[in-house]
């Protein structure tokens, strides 16, 4: 008989593609297959005539969801980087009080408040949903930002100019790259509850994946209203897994000799 102990194996971690991938397929089934979950949505459903959404193709729906929210987080992450970048410069520097403020107003005022602000000065359609996310996802990328770039080592900075590097050069090779995890958490967070308050555009004729959940709430059809929160969950789960997988490979290449 062997006295030898047994030396456990480490357990293999899946792939970091492999949640994205996971979360992307059901995704994909969820809006090209939906009417082959009829028969759950007749258990939700017993007595309505009508159990799959259909004055819209789900993809359709699924496209203009991504576009409205698409839109609306490019412009925030402009306006909040660079936000962020200029008020940690010196000559910025006063104004980091004010930013910090303005961007925090954004989320004191609900989604459906500034809906309604909106809806009469710019009508109704995608617009008014548009500026409501870019005032709702401000916060969550300035914030980051700032914390990404301030806790940078001054000491890392100091060698950079220390090697001739130009405060430009410096912001560019340096800061930027070493605050890119935490930037990239924030715009993950924004982005991820944009995802699923997009869905209030569809009470100002933005039509997106909130059709089918407006739908179901107005005509009490709780079946209209599972099927459009469950393609806004699988679309959230797979964004949110994508900024995952990418901050994982930014924190490998920091860490990295």
């Amino acid at each position: 008989m062997s006295n030898s102990l047994s030396i456990a194996q480490p357990r293999k971690r899946a792939p970091l593609w492999l949640w994205p991938l996971v979360w992307g397929a059901l995704l994909l089934l969820s809006v090209v297959a939906m009417s082959a979950a009829e028969p759950l949505f007749r258990w939700i459903e017993p007595d309505a005539r009508q159990l799959i959404y259909d004055r819209a193709d789900f993809y359709v729906l699924l496209g203009r969801h991504l576009l409205v929210v698409g839109i609306a987080a490019i412009v925030t992450v402009v306006v909040g980087v660079s936000a962020g970048i200029v008020v940690t410069r010196d000559r910025g520097s006063d104004f980091l009080p004010l930013v910090g403020q303005l961007a925090s107003l954004g989320q004191t005022f609900p989604p459906v408040a500034v809906l309604a602000l909106a809806v009469p000065v710019l009508g109704f359609g995608t617009l008014p949903i548009i500026v409501a996310l870019m005032l709702y996802g401000m916060l969550p990328i300035v914030r980051n930002t700032l914390a990404g770039l301030q806790e940078v080592d001054i000491d890392i900075k100091t060698a950079a100019h220390a090697m001739g590097m130009t405060p430009t050069q410096t912001l560019r090779y340096v800061e930027l790259p070493l605050a890119a995890p935490v930037i990239l958490a924030g715009i993950r967070t924004s982005v991820t509850i944009n995802i699923a308050t997009a869905a209030l555009g569809a009470t100002v004729g933005a039509s997106n994946l909130g059709d089918p959940i407006i739908s179901g709430i107005v005509n009490g059809n709780m079946a209209y209203v599972v099927q459009g929160a469950l393609t806004i969950a699988l679309l959230a789960l797979t964004v949110d897994s994508l900024f995952e997988l990418l901050q994982r490979q930014l924190r490998s290449r920091l860490s990295a000799p």
